[in-house]
């Protein structure tokens, strides 16, 4: 089963802490808001739903956590 990941940046706080506890699923752009990732490709454009990532194998844990940990609750979790 394969994890995909996106976060509603209308509820992110811009905590930082899923880029803390997972930096190769998020990273937080210059708009203080939290994104998902692909690699080098960050889905900024769109953000939301339509920016679903694949988490890399080995990142299924902590992207779990990230979501757990998140304060805005922002981090929805989808399985193949």
């Amino acid at each position: 089963m394969g994890m995909k990941v996106w976060i509603d940046q209308d509820l992110c706080t811009g905590d930082g802490l899923c880029e803390e506890i997972a930096p190769d699923v998020f990273t937080l752009l210059d708009d203080g808001l939290a994104y998902v990732k692909e690699g080098a490709k960050v889905f900024s454009e769109p953000g939301g739903p339509e920016g679903l990532a694949v988490v890399p194998a080995g990142q299924e844990e902590g992207t779990i956590e990230s979501a757990e940990e998140c304060p805005g609750e922002c981090i929805y979790i989808e399985m193949d």
